[in-house]
């Protein structure tokens, strides 16, 4: 009976360092809070987290590459084309990018899907081959106006 009880307590010991200790990576910060209030953000390195108060949400600061898919879209002309972009992003503020919006990657995405068929949708065909950088410039500028206050 000792040696089991001896295992119950490593088990518990065990347990609690795992949701204590948290070790984030130079590319990562820790959202905390405690008892559901934004307490900051935390990293990289050794963070510890009093237990069964404090929750950590870990974000990425990397520049994050997203493949849209092809967008159908119809041009001012009224010619309907097939689109593919990339949307490259980064999250500078972790706080606002965790506790302003539900999932910042998923709406970052939505937002510049819905933006490149708008943008594109105010172009004509031989406007939009011959000024692609223009184009490309507009639409960085009302994404970015978009996500800014997200932290994006």
């Amino acid at each position: 009976m000792p040696f089991q009880g001896i295992l119950i307590l490593v088990f518990i010991f065990m347990f609690l360092i795992f949701n204590i200790v948290k070790i984030l990576k130079e590319y990562e910060r820790g959202v905390i809070f405690r008892l559901g209030r934004l307490v900051g953000s935390r990293g990289p390195g050794l963070i510890i987290l009093i237990p069964f108060i404090e929750k950590m949400t870990r974000v990425d600061l990397r520049v994050i590459t997203y493949d849209i898919p092809p967008q159908d879209v119809i041009t001012k002309d009224n010619v309907s084309i097939k689109v593919n972009a990339v949307l490259y992003f980064q999250v500078t503020d972790p706080n606002n990018a965790i506790v302003t919006v539900a999932n910042f990657f998923e709406a970052t995405s939505q937002i510049a899907q819905t933006t490149l068929r708008s943008v594109l949708g105010q172009v004509e065909l031989d406007d939009l081959l011959a000024q692609r950088e223009k184009i490309n410039a507009r639409l960085q500028k009302i994404i970015d106006e978009q996500t800014e206050p997200w932290g994006i």
